[in-house]
């Protein structure tokens, strides 16, 4: 039986940037074993989804043209597949498409059980669709790579924060400060007071010299450095880190792959490294509990409409976002 239409947008080859997107009719795509079919209330934008357009991911992303772009949403179950065991239709969840696939800028998308959470009333649909990548993220950098127990009983430990007021930052700051932390962050002039709101103890506009120069104003050295902005060379990290100090890397370039190896095979106690997200639910479970306890909370940069899409595409181009940028249907 045929599908009904939907509202979508896709592009149908690298390159273009704004004007590459374009506004389609596409059927409803119908759920697969262990998948679900989510009608979108909202989902978000990451830097992740224009660099595929523009090729810088390739032959990995996309699988095939056209694609529709977005990758973290929030919406209502409508229709489960073959083996689907916690989920139903009507109940609200968080999710993640496939970024093989895509799926996210349109008003029905498919996700797998496995990447599925639910989302309880107190949480927003704008609020949970910000979660998916830069949460999960911030969260794998904090917990994991740089160890840091979130339940504050881990030995104290000094942590930078680069780009604090953009997506995965903004996270990063507030899971930080729920372990025994002191957090330095980088940030515009524009962001200092909402990254110190975020609970950083020290917050440096980037542009100055010492902003530059990664310094703290209290002379810490760092023993992690959560970083999300590009173009900063090992040389200005490392005479900012601990003994035993790691900068990890969200967004790894080869000279940074390059740097990881280098560190690695001459056992510097100093050391890079890259990290690659690998989502899991009880993660979104756990991030969503603390945006209902008001532990957590996503800042919101703009909101914008499925139809006009190319703002809300042009806006995180522009690398100038404050927190998450949302497209509701």
């Amino acid at each position: 039986m045929a599908r009904k239409l939907m509202h979508a947008v896709q592009y149908n080859g690298y390159g273009g940037g704004v004007a590459g997107l374009k506004h389609v009719e596409v059927p409803v795509p119908a759920p697969k074993k262990g998948e679900i079919l989510i009608k979108t209330e909202a989902a978000s934008i990451n830097p992740f989804d224009w660099k595929v357009q523009k090729g810088q991911l390739r032959p990995i992303f996309p699988r095939r043209f056209p694609y529709i772009p977005g990758t973290d949403l929030a919406g209502e179950v409508i229709e489960v597949g073959p083996g689907v065991q916690h989920f139903k239709p009507g109940d609200k969840v968080v999710s993640m498409v496939n970024p093989f696939n895509g799926g996210g800028l349109a008003e029905f998308a498919i996700t797998k059980e496995w990447v599925t959470a639910a989302r309880p009333l107190e949480v927003s649909a704008a609020e949970g669709a910000g979660l998916g990548v830069a949460g999960l993220t911030a969260h794998q950098a904090i917990a994991q790579s740089a160890g840091i127990k979130l339940d504050g009983t881990g030995p104290p430990a000094n942590i930078l924060i680069t780009a604090a007021s953009g997506g995965v930052g903004q996270y990063a700051v507030q899971l930080a400060k729920l372990g025994n932390t002191h957090v330095t962050a980088t940030c515009g002039a524009r962001n200092i007071d909402l990254v110190k709101s975020l609970g950083a103890n020290e917050v440096i506009d980037y542009k100055t010299p010492d902003g530059a120069a990664l310094k703290s104003p209290s002379g810490r050295k760092y023993d992690a450095v959560i970083h999300c902005v590009t173009g900063i060379p090992w040389s200005v990290f490392e005479p900012n880190l601990s003994d035993n100090g790691k900068v990890i890397d969200i967004t790894p370039s080869l000279g940074a792959i390059m740097t990881f190896a280098l560190k690695k095979i001459t056992f510097s106690k100093k050391q890079l490294v890259p990290l690659t997200l690998f989502p899991k639910r009880e993660n979104y479970d756990y991030l969503i509990n603390l945006v209902k306890e008001g532990k957590l909370k996503t800042i919101i940069d703009s909101k914008h409409s499925l139809s006009k899409a190319e703002d809300a595409w042009a806006k995180s181009i522009d690398g100038h976002a404050t927190g998450k940028i949302i497209v509701e249907p």
